[in-house]
């Protein structure tokens, strides 16, 4: 099982703030996993369909699109942060 963990915009189109779900066979990177989520619902795909628009953290490290994932890990998925 995966921990999932959606915030800001992200978490409003899929609308939740979170999901376990298992491992999705053939899911090796994070890439792989958000494009398994993106069909999930027409929510899921608005908010991870452009994979340049959000970023990922994976056991609260951030990561990229390229980073393995295995069963257990938490994935945050989140917009970009800016500062100001």
């Amino acid at each position: 099982m995966i921990d999932l963990v959606y915030f800001a915009w992200v978490r409003e189109r899929i609308g939740v703030d979170g999901e376990v779900l298992p491992l999705p066979p053939g899911a090796a990177t994070v890439g792989d996993l958000l494009d398994w989520l993106a069909t999930r619902s027409p929510g899921h795909a608005a908010a991870l369909g452009d994979h340049t628009a959000i970023r990922v953290a994976v056991d609260q490290a951030f990561v990229g699109l390229d980073a393995a994932i295995t069963d257990g890990v938490e994935v945050a998925i989140f917009p970009p942060v800016t500062g100001g």
